[in-house]
C-alpha cells in the first residue's frame, strides 16, 4: 500500500466524467487500498479516483466504521434535504456550505466484484454524493452561488498558481 499525491484544483483530471470499471482486478484492489491510506493519511473522509490522477469510477469512503470502496457508484434514490460545510482534499483550504439530498440510496460494485446496496444518511449521503460528484467531473465550488465564488475566488487563483 502507498500515500499518492492527491490533485490539486486546476488539474484537468478534476473536470473529466470517469470511465466505468467493468470489474475489480488486482489493479483497482491496489488503488482501493492505496486511495484508502492516502485519505486516511490525509485525514479525510471520502476519495474518489481522479483526485489520485485515475479516471476511474472508484471511490473510497470511511466516517469511522471502516472504508466503504465502491466502483461505478449511482444514486437510485434521493429524500429530504441536507445542508453542510464541506470540504476538498483536491481544495485545501475551502470550505462551502452545501444542499444535498439528505438521504440516498445507492449501488455500486464491492472490492470482492459483488453488486451491493447502500441506504445513506446525513454525514455519510453528503460524502457519497460529493464522491460521486468527483465521477462527474464536478467541484463543490460548482455547487455554490456567486457570493461564494467571489469569497473564494483568492484561494482559488492560489490554488492554481502552486501547480
Amino acid at each position: 500500500m502507498a500515500i499518492v499525491p492527491i490533485i490539486k484544483y486546476g488539474d484537468p483530471i478534476l473536470r473529466k466524467k470517469c470511465a466505468s470499471v467493468k470489474k475489480i482486478g488486482p489493479d483497482e484492489k491496489k488503488l482501493f487500498e492505496d486511495m484508502v491510506d492516502t485519505m486516511h493519511f490525509e485525514k479525510g473522509v471520502g476519495l474518489a479516483a481522479p483526485q489520485v490522477g485515475i479516471c476511474k469510477q472508484l471511490i473510497v469512503v470511511d466516517i469511522g466504521e471502516g472504508a466503504i470502496k465502491l466502483a461505478n457508484p449511482r444514486i437510485l434514490k434521493r429524500k429530504g434535504k441536507s445542508t453542510l460545510e464541506e470540504g476538498c482534499l483536491s481544495l485545501p483550504g475551502i470550505k462551502v456550505i452545501i444542499k444535498r439530498a439528505k438521504e440516498i440510496i445507492l449501488e455500486g460494485i464491492n472490492e470482492k466484484n459483488q453488486k451491493v446496496n447502500i441506504r445513506a444518511a446525513e454525514l455519510l449521503a453528503h460524502i457519497f454524493q460529493h464522491e460521486i460528484d468527483h465521477l462527474k467531473g464536478k467541484l463543490i465550488i460548482d455547487h455554490i452561488g456567486l457570493i461564494d465564488k467571489i469569497r473564494i475566488k483568492g484561494k482559488l487563483k492560489r490554488l492554481k498558481k502552486v501547480e
